[in-house]
């Protein structure tokens, strides 16, 4: 039952917001899940099993902060991920293609998504970065302080600027977010990057995991 009851909220949202995108809902819903009472102590599998958590329909069409995205961002995500023109045609519908003129590796954990997911070959020497840019849909005057929660021993998550200041409803700022450090010999390791700002907030699940 899980796709129709979130295909339901995400109706609910646009009823809210007309104008957004795909996106833009998907981030809303994300960003106000419920983990209570989910946990990885419940759930081994952690975020791979549950997602962001349990989807709140309450609070998901006011999340203060969403993480947006256009068609073309999407297109050269697959594009860094190793499309072909013709593979990419099918899925978009009309005739896009990818660049030979751009560094699209540079974009493969870079799509504007509400979640950050990390994967190493070696969990003693975990380093990624990831680049967002988040849109103020909450109060106009507003200011956002970065926390990040659950971070286990050994692995460091940092974010710049930890501060978003917003003087506007729709309002973009960028962030940065740094991970290294080790997992040691766990599968997997959860946390969760919160901004808030006193009024709202919006929460993203942060997964690093070994591939062996």
């Amino acid at each position: 039952m899980a796709c129709p009851h979130a295909t339901g909220v995400a109706a609910y949202v646009k009823s809210f917001h007309p104008n957004w995108t795909p996106a833009a809902i998907q981030s809303a819903l994300i960003t106000t899940g419920r983990l209570n009472p989910l946990s990885p102590n419940l759930n081994p599998e952690a975020e791979f099993a549950y997602g962001a958590g349990q989807i709140d329909p309450v609070r998901a069409p006011y999340p203060g902060l969403v993480y947006d995205a256009t068609e073309l961002d999407y297109i050269e995500f697959l594009c860094a991920q190793g499309y072909s023109t013709k593979l990419l045609q099918s899925i978009t519908g009309h005739k896009s293609s990818c660049s030979s003129k751009t560094n699209y590796g540079a974009l493969s954990d870079n799509l504007n998504y509400a979640s950050f997911a990390l994967s190493s070959s070696n969990p003693n020497s975990i380093s990624g970065v990831f680049n967002r840019t988040a849109t103020n849909v909450g109060s106009p005057r507003s200011t956002y302080k970065a926390k990040v929660i659950g971070a286990t021993k050994g692995l460091e998550i940092k974010v710049n600027p930890s501060i978003l200041s917003f003087s506007s409803l729709g309002q973009k700022l960028s962030f940065q977010v740094t991970v290294k450090g080790s997992i040691h010999h766990k599968s997997s390791v959860s946390a969760s990057l919160v901004f808030d700002d006193g009024t709202f907030q919006v929460r993203s699940p942060i997964v690093v995991y070994a591939i062996y």
